[in-house]
C-alpha cells in the first residue's frame, strides 16, 4: 500500500515538530528563570503531591518551635523567680535566727525585726502572683495565684505545651507545689513568725526556723524541677531544628532546579530549535507544483 506524501501533510508534520521543540525550550527557559522545577501542578503531579505534604511538615514544626518558644519563656520566668524568691527567703531565715537570738535581741529590735519580715513576707507574695502574659505562672488555669492573706487560688490544672509530634510537655508549677499547703506551707510560717516576733518577746523560733528550712527545700526541688523539663525542652527544640532543616532540604530537591544543569538543558533545546528551523527551511521548498499536486 503507498501512502501518498503530500506538501500539506509535510507542513503539517514540520510545525507539529517545530511546536512540540519550542515548548520544550519554553520549558526549560521558564525553570531557569523561576529557578523552580514544579511552577505548576501539571509539571509533576507526584512532586506536587511530595512537596504539599514537605510543606504540611514545615507549618507544623513551625508551629511546635513556636510552641516550644513559649514554653521556654514560661519556664524561664518560673525559675528567674524560684531563683529571687529563694535569696529572700534565705534572708527571712536570718531575720528569724536572728530574732530567736534571745540572749541579744530586746523587744524593740524584734518588732524591727517583725516589720522587716513583714515586707520580705509581702515581696514573696507578690512573686508567686508573677504572670506570663497575664497568666499566674504558679495558679495553673486560673486567673490568680494567691490572695493577699496567703490563700492559694489556683489549681492544680497541668499547664502544655506540645513541641513535636506526639512530644507534649507539662510546663506547669503549682503553688502549692513550690510554696506548700495552706496552713504550713511559706506564707503561713512567714505569718507565725512574724506574729510571734510581734507579740511573744519570748517565744521559741525554733520550729519556725526548721519550717522555713522545709520550705527552702521544697522551693529547691521545685527549681530543679523546671531546670530538668526546660532541659528536656531545649532537647526537643534542637530536634526540631534538624528536622526542620531535613525537610527544607527534602522540599529543595522536589522543586528546585540544578541551576547548572537547567541552563545546560537550555541551550541544548536552543540548538535542538534551531537546528529544527534550519531542518525545516531546506526540507519545505515548496513550488508551484508541489502545490498543484
Amino acid at each position: 500500500m503507498t501512502v501518498r506524501i503530500t506538501q500539506q501533510l509535510l507542513v503539517s508534520r514540520s510545525l507539529t515538530s517545530l511546536q512540540t521543540q519550542m515548548g520544550r525550550m519554553a520549558q526549560a527557559q521558564e525553570r531557569v528563570s523561576t529557578g523552580r522545577l514544579i511552577n505548576r501542578p501539571s509539571d509533576s503531579p507526584s512532586g506536587t503531591n511530595q512537596a504539599m505534604q514537605l510543606r504540611e511538615r514545615l507549618a507544623a514544626n513551625d508551629q511546635y518551635a513556636r510552641n516550644g518558644q513559649d514554653a521556654l519563656r514560661w519556664m524561664g520566668t518560673v525559675d528567674t523567680t524560684l531563683t529571687d524568691m529563694l535569696d529572700r527567703t534565705r534572708k527571712a531565715r536570718d531575720l528569724v535566727l536572728q530574732g530567736a537570738s534571745t540572749g541579744s535581741t530586746t523587744p524593740e529590735s524584734r518588732q524591727a525585726l517583725a516589720t522587716e519580715l513583714k515586707q520580705i513576707r509581702d515581696g514573696l507574695l507578690d512573686s508567686a502572683n508573677t504572670t506570663y502574659l497575664g497568666r499566674p505562672v504558679f495558679g495553673g488555669t486560673s486567673g490568680q495565684a494567691y490572695a493577699a492573706d496567703g490563700t492559694f487560688l489556683g489549681n492544680e490544672t497541668d499547664v502544655t505545651r506540645r513541641i513535636g509530634d506526639g512530644v507534649q510537655v507539662d510546663i506547669s508549677t503549682s503553688g502549692t507545689e513550690a510554696f506548700g499547703d495552706d496552713g504550713t506551707g511559706l506564707f503561713a510560717v512567714l505569718d507565725e513568725a512574724i506574729t510571734a516576733l510581734e507579740s511573744d518577746p519570748a517565744g521559741d523560733l525554733q520550729t519556725s526556723i526548721k519550717q522555713i528550712d522545709g520550705a527552702l527545700e521544697r522551693m529547691r526541688t521545685a527549681a530543679a524541677d523546671v531546670g530538668a523539663r526546660y532541659a528536656r525542652v531545649e532537647s526537643a527544640m534542637s530536634a526540631l531544628d534538624g528536622a526542620t532543616l531535613d525537610t527544607k532540604t527534602a522540599l529543595a530537591d522536589v522543586e528546585n532546579i540544578d541551576v547548572a544543569e537547567a541552563i545546560l538543558d537550555l541551550q541544548m533545546q536552543e540548538v535542538a530549535y534551531q537546528a529544527s528551523l534550519g531542518a525545516t527551511a531546506r526540507v519545505l521548498q515548496p513550488s508551484l507544483m508541489d502545490f498543484l499536486r
